[in-house]
C-alpha cells in the first residue's frame, strides 16, 4: 500500500465502467436419451401437410410428419416416423424409430424402436428391437443378423455346422437268412 491508501475504496477520479448489459441465454439443445440414437446435423423433413406417393431414397437422416406411399430407403441413415407422420411403404434405415403409423414393413440395420405412440402393421427385421408399453404392433419380428458377403459367421452358427471328426458307426445287426417265401416267391424242392 503507497500513502496508506487501500485498494479496494473506489477512486472518485477514475470512475468504474457500467457493468454490461446480460446477454440472452442461448438455447441449448439436450443431449440425446440413453435410448435415443445420436443425432445428425444434416437431416431432411416432411412436414405434416405434404403427401408423397412414390420411391424416396437419400443420404441424409429423415424425418416423417407427413404421408408417404411408396417405398422409403435410407439404409444408411436413421429414419423417424413423426406422431403426425402415415406411412405405408416400407422402411429401409440404420435406426428407424416409430412414434405415428406404418403399415409396412421395416428393415433396421441396428436398432427398430416403437414408441408409446407408435403403431405397425407388418414384419420388422432388426438386430435389436424396443417397443414401449402402449405401443401398438401386428406382425412377426425377425432379429437375425442380416447375412451379408464378407461377414464372419459367429462362434455359435460355426458350431452348427461343423462335422464330426469320426463318422459315426451304427452298429451292426445279425442277420436273418432269407428265405424265398417270404419274399414271395415260391420254393420248389
Amino acid at each position: 500500500m503507497a500513502f496508506g491508501k487501500r485498494d479496494d475504496q473506489p477512486n472518485p477520479s477514475h470512475p468504474e465502467p457500467a457493468p454490461a448489459p446480460p446477454r440472452p441465454a442461448v438455447a441449448s439443445t439436450p443431449a440425446p436419451t440413453s435410448s435415443e440414437p445420436p443425432r445428425r446435423a444434416d437431416r431432411a423433413t416432411i412436414g405434416p401437410s405434404i403427401f408423397i406417393k412414390g420411391d424416396l431414397s437419400g443420404e441424409e437422416d429423415l424425418v416423417i410428419e407427413g404421408r408417404v406411399e411408396g417405398k422409403v430407403d435410407l439404409k444408411q441413415n436413421n429414419v423417424t416416423i413423426g406422431k403426425n407422420g402415415r406411412v405405408k411403404a416400407d422402411v429401409f434405415g440404420r435406426v428407424v424409430t416409430i412414434e405415428g403409423e406404418v403399415d409396412g414393413n421395416v428393415f433396421a440395420r441396428e436398432q427398430a424402436i416403437l414408441r408409446q405412440s407408435g403403431a405397425i402393421r407388418g414384419n420388422i427385421t432388426a438386430p435389436r428391437v424396443v417397443l414401449e408399453d402402449g405401443s401398438r404392433f401386428k406382425g412377426s419380428i425377425d432379429m437375425e443378423p442380416p447375412k451379408e458377403s464378407g461377414v464372419s459367421v459367429s462362434p455359435v452358427a460355426a458350431v452348427r455346422t461343423v462335422e464330426p471328426r469320426e463318422p459315426v458307426r451304427q452298429p451292426e445287426l445279425p442277420r436273418e437268412p432269407v428265405r424265398p417265401e417270404a419274399a414271395g416267391v415260391k420254393a420248389s424242392a
